[in-house]
């Protein structure tokens, strides 16, 4: 197993930053990271924005902060050698809102019990009973080439929880409202006192009467059977940026699904997918086409009328002797980048067409044409048995 990181490294701060320091810097990574804005690198992304909670973690809590700086990854020696009771770190999993320690075990009561110090773990009662930001929600919506290069507004139906109108979020019938629950007294969790060798020992599950909520529902809401939400399917409109390049996400905060204990709603992830065109492709900002020309204008030259993306047309003059798969290109006629000021080209390729068929006329010209060049016009040839 690799050696883990520091931490002030991995935030890429000093070990004096104040806690400001330490909360930009962690914002500004877990943005980089996040899994949802990284789809084609996403398991080096959750492993990266894993390693960033971690440290944020351990760093954003005083007393973590000088536990680590005074024994680092391992925690304090001396007991088995193990690092603490539970080795190097938490456990972790992945949700569409980020990584959430779901560990049962509450390592300030273990701390305090072997060092008598007033070490405070993450699974405490304000931490599982407070505020929690709803989990993102993720939506693919399809577009035209055209809507990519000028931009759109569309509307789209996403499926999601939304707060019930007739208890506002309880879950109580009206009229009545949750209780503290008599088992745990609203902290949501249980402790459990054992004696060892090395003395008393406290661990913490979580409360299984309330299921970590601390509250307990006598009455529940018929409207909502007592969840405080309900399924609907709402219409939200989206404005999709002109420029906007195939597999590029779209985010709109608070569009995702409702937070609990008073948090944030999450946020709604709109992955657009561009549908292929018949005539354009896109190559990075710039417009690629083939535009199909005769003989004659390709030999003499010719002023054609280019089709643009948007439906208007552009003058360009090829000059004569244009060869089949010259390219020529109009300036700022291409896709709009997103992060900048820059536009795009309009590249077009030229194909002569060369004719199937000729009248007699034509091709006594062409005849003619070919012996004023010292060619030697083809002999139509009869069959093997004509």
């Amino acid at each position: 197993m690799a050696a883990k990181r520091d931490y002030y490294e991995v935030l890429g701060i000093n070990k004096n930053a104040t806690d400001d320091e330490i909360k930009k810097a962690y914002r500004k990574l877990a943005k980089k990271y996040h899994p949802d804005a990284n789809p084609n690198n996403k398991e080096e992304a959750e492993a990266k924005f894993k390693e960033v909670n971690e440290a944020y973690e351990n760093l954003s809590d005083p007393q973590k902060r000088k536990m680590y700086d005074q024994f680092g990854h391992n925690g304090p020696q001396g007991f088995g050698g193990q690092g603490g009771p539970f080795g190097q770190g938490g456990y972790y999993s992945y949700s569409s809102s980020g990584f959430d320690n779901f560990g049962d075990f509450d390592l300030g009561d273990i701390f305090s019990s072997f060092f008598g110090g007033g070490f405070n773990g993450r699974n405490n009662s304000a931490n599982k009973n407070g505020p929690r930001k709803g989990a993102d929600l993720n939506v693919r919506m399809d577009i035209t080439f055209e809507q990519s290069y000028s931009g759109v507004e569309k509307e789209i139906v996403i499926t999601r929880d939304e707060e019930c109108n007739v208890c506002h979020g309880t879950g109580a019938k009206p009229g009545t409202s949750p209780i503290k629950c008599p088992t745990c007294h609203g902290t949501g969790q249980v402790t459990q006192v054992q004696n060892t060798i090395l003395g008393q020992m406290q661990t913490t599950r979580t409360c299984s009467a309330c299921h970590g909520t601390g509250e307990i529902i006598n009455e529940p809401c018929e409207n909502c059977r007592g969840k405080g939400t309900v399924r609907k399917q709402p219409k939200i409109k989206v404005k999709i940026p002109a420029g906007i390049d195939d597999n590029q996400t779209v985010v709109l905060r608070g569009e995702g699904e409702p937070g609990k204990k008073g948090g944030a709603k999450g946020d709604l992830y709109i992955t657009v997918k561009i549908k292929n065109h018949s005539v354009f492709t896109r190559k990075g900002n710039n417009v690629l086409c083939e535009i199909p020309i005769t003989i004659t204008q390709a030999t003499l030259g010719a002023e054609l009328e280019i089709p643009m993306v948007d439906g208007s047309k552009e003058k360009y003059k090829i000059p004569e002797g244009t060869q089949t798969g010259s390219k020529f290109t109009i300036r700022n006629k291409g896709f709009k980048s997103i992060n900048s000021n820059n536009i795009g080209d309009f590249i077009f390729t030229v194909i002569v067409q060369t004719p199937k068929r000729l009248s007699k006329e034509q091709r006594e010209l062409l005849v003619q044409l070919a012996r004023t060049m010292n060619e030697q016009p083809p002999v139509k040839k009869r069959g093997l048995f004509g």
